[in-house]
C-alpha cells in the first residue's frame, strides 16, 4: 500500500483508491474520500479520478480491503494490558507447566511488586484441578501473587497476598486451599490492583489500546466497576484515551443506581451507562453462574448477586434519569431474573421508554426461547462473546462438563437472537478471550452448535455497527457518506459471501445480488492482516514495513 507524501494535518482530505471498500452505499466500491474526519464519498475507480486533484493525500490501496473499524463491545483494558505485559498462563498445558511459569516469572522480576497473572484454565489440564495454596506459595517463593482463572470470576492466590487483606478468611467465597470466589475474590483483586503503580497501570492501558488498534479495532467498550477495578483506573483510562491517538473508549460503570444523584455520579465519572459487569451472577467455569437446575458436576445452582426486584429498581432509576442500564448475566436463572426485573420496570415507566434506553445484557449465554422473546420485547441489546463458544463449546468442552451435553448445546443461540430481532454487539471480554475481531466473527459463523450459526455478514455487522448501536449511535460503524471515518485497511485473499446454508452462500456470490463480499473465514483459512487503522480520519496504526 503506497501513499503520497502530503503533509499531515488534522483535517486533511484523503482519497483511498484501487481496492475494495465494504460499503452498503455501493457494493462494488473501490474508492473512498475522507474529509474532516468523516466519509465524504464512496464509489468506483473511474469516478475517483474526479477527486484526485482536489485532495491532500492519495492512498493507493493496491488491492487491499477497506472496512469499518471493529468495535469490541466488552473489554477490561487495564487487565488486558497487564496480561499482555505480565504473566500469561493461557498457554499452560498442565498444572506443572503453570507452576513452572510462575517460578520463572518471579525469578525474572524484582521483589516487592505483586505478581499479576492471568489465563489459567484447569479444565484444559490433565490434572483437572487448580494449584493449591501450598503449591502456589512454593512456586512464588513467598511473593504476593494474584492469578485469576480465565473467566476472572475466581482466583488462585498466595498466602502473602491474603495477608494484605485483613478479614478475608471470614468473607463469602473464601476457601482455605482452593481459588477464591465472591466477596473474598473481589477483596484480593482490589488489593492486588491497588499495588500496581500508576505508571505501570497507564503503560498497561497504552499497551492494550495499541494492540487493539493493530487489530483494526477503532472503538472499545470499557466495562469497569467497583467490583472490577476502581474509579481512578476508570477515569484515568478515559482521560488517556481522549488525549492520545488510538481507539475510542466508551466507559460503562457497573454500579447500581437508586436515584438521580446516583445517575449524576455515573455521568461525572465519564461513563455512558450504569451497565457492563453489574453482576447478576458469576461464570460457568467457576460454578458461579446462576442456574435453574444444579450443575452436572457440582451439587448446587451457582450464585445470585441480584434478584428481579433489585434489577427492576436499577432499570427504573436509570430509565427515569435517561441513563443506559445493563447487567452481566450468564446462567438461565440469572437471565430469567433480568427479564422479569426489566419487565417490571417497563410496567412502571412504560415499555416505550425502556425500549428507547437500549439497556444491554452482557454475555447472555444460557438463553431460552422465552428469554430470547423477552429480549426482543424489551428492546435489549445482547452484548455477546462468540469466542466463548470456540473456547468452551462442543461435546467435550467446559460447557458440557459443567452442564451436560443437552444444556450445553443451547448456549449462545446467536441465530435465534437475530431471528427474533434482538440487536447483537460482539466483543471479547478481553483478557478472558483475546482481542481478535475476525476470529470472533469466525467463531459466530462456525459456532460449534450448527443451529446457532449466523452468516459472516451478520457477524461482521454485530462487530462493527452493532457496537455503535449498543451505545445509542445509529450513524456510525458503516462506511457511508456522513459517517465517522473509522476504518481499517486489510491484506486478504478473495472476498466471498459466507452463510450457514451453502445454498445462500452460492446465491449471494452472484454479482447481481449486490452483496458486498468479506474475507473467507472458513476454519483453517488465514485471517486478514491489518495494514492501517483510522479513527475519525486520524491514523492510529500503520503496520511496520508496509
Amino acid at each position: 500500500m503506497t501513499e503520497s507524501t502530503a503533509p499531515q494535518s488534522e483535517h486533511r482530505t484523503v482519497l483511498l483508491r484501487g481496492g475494495d471498500v465494504h460499503s452498503p452505499a455501493d457494493p462494488f466500491a473501490t474508492a473512498m474520500v475522507v474529509e474532516r474526519g468523516h466519509v465524504a464519498w464512496v464509489g468506483s475507480e473511474g469516478a475517483a479520478d474526479a477527486f484526485a486533484s482536489g485532495v491532500d493525500e492519495v492512498i493507493d490501496l493496491e488491492g487491499a480491503l477497506v472496512t469499518p473499524a471493529f468495535t469490541d463491545a466488552h473489554v477490561h483494558t487495564t487487565s488486558t494490558g497487564l496480561a499482555l505485559t505480565g504473566l500469561d498462563l493461557s498457554g499452560a498445558r498442565t498444572l506443572g507447566d503453570a507452576l513452572a511459569r510462575v517460578r520463572a516469572h518471579v525469578a525474572a522480576h524484582p521483589a516487592g511488586r505483586v505478581v499479576l497473572g492471568h489465563g489459567w484454565d484447569a479444565t484444559r489440564w490433565p490434572e483437572q484441578r487448580p494449584p493449591s495454596r501450598a503449591e502456589l506459595d512454593e512456586a512464588a517463593a513467598g511473593r504476593p501473587v494474584y492469578l485469576p482463572r480465565i473467566d476472572v470470576h475466581s482466583a488462585a492466590v498466595t498466602t502473602a497476598l491474603l495477608d494484605l487483606v485483613p478479614g478475608v478468611t471470614a468473607m463469602a467465597g473464601y476457601h482455605p486451599e482452593g481459588p477464591l470466589t465472591g466477596a473474598a475474590h473481589h477483596a484480593v483483586r482490589a488489593a492486588a490492583h491497588d499495588a500496581v503503580p500508576p505508571a505501570q497501570r497507564a503503560e498497561a492501558q497504552r499497551a492494550a489500546l495499541r494492540h487493539a488498534a493493530s487489530l483494526g479495532i477503532g472503538t472499545v467498550h470499557e466495562c469497569g466497576g467497583p467490583d472490577i477495578s476502581d474509579e481512578e483506573d476508570f477515569t484515568g483510562l478515559l482521560k488517556l484515551a481522549a488525549e492520545q491517538p488510538g481507539p475510542r473508549v466508551f466507559g460503562y460503570w457497573a454500579q447500581r443506581v437508586a436515584d438521580e444523584k446516583d445517575a449524576r455520579r455515573i455521568r461525572e465519572l465519564g461513563a455512558v451507562g450504569a451497565a457492563g459487569d453489574l453482576f447478576v451472577d458469576g461464570s460457568l467455569g467457576s460454578h458461579t453462574a446462576c442456574l435453574h437446575e444444579p450443575y452436572a458436576d457440582a451439587p448446587h445452582t451457582g450464585t445470585a448477586h441480584l434478584d428481579a426486584g433489585q434489577i427492576a429498581a436499577h432499570v427504573t432509576a436509570c430509565t427515569e434519569a435517561g441513563l443506559q442500564a445493563g447487567f452481566h448475566a450468564i446462567g438461565d436463572a440469572a437471565l430469567t431474573a433480568v427479564v422479569d426485573g426489566i419487565r417490571t420496570a417497563a410496567e412502571k415507566v412504560g415499555l416505550a421508554r425502556v425500549r428507547a434506553a437500549r439497556h444491554r445484557v452482557e454475555h447472555a449465554e444460557m438463553l431460552t426461547p422465552e428469554t430470547v422473546a423477552a429480549f426482543a420485547e424489551l428492546g435489549l441489546t445482547a452484548s455477546v462473546q462468540p469466542a466463548f463458544d470456540a473456547a468452551w463449546g462442543g461435546e467435550e468442552g467446559m460447557y458440557a462438563q459443567r452442564l451436560g451435553a443437552g444444556r450445553a448445546a443451547t448456549l449462545n443461540p446467536y441465530a435465534a437472537l437475530l431471528r427474533a430481532g434482538v440487536p447483537l454487539a460482539f466483543g471479547s471480554d478481553s483478557p478472558v478471550t483475546p482481542l481478535d475481531p475476525w476470529g470472533t466473527v469466525r467463531a459466530a459463523a462456525f459456532h460449534r452448535t450448527l443451529e446457532h450459526r449466523v452468516s459472516v455478514r451478520a457477524g461482521f455487522t454485530a462487530h462493527t455497527r452493532g457496537g455503535w448501536r449498543a451505545v445509542g449511535r445509529d450513524d456510525a460503524g458503516t462506511l457511508v457518506p456522513g459517517a465517522p471515518a473509522d476504518y481499517a485497511v486489510w491484506r486478504t485473499d478473495q472476498l466471498v459471501v459466507q452463510a450457514p446454508d451453502d445454498r445462500v452462500a452460492r446465491w449471494s456470490t452472484d454479482p447481481r445480488s449486490g452483496t458486498p463480499g468479506l474475507p473467507d473465514l472458513s476454519p483453517g483459512a488465514d485471517l486478514p492482516v491489518c495494514l492501517r487503522t483510522v479513527v475519525l480520519g486520524q491514523t492510529v496504526y500503520v503496520r511496520p514495513n508496509e
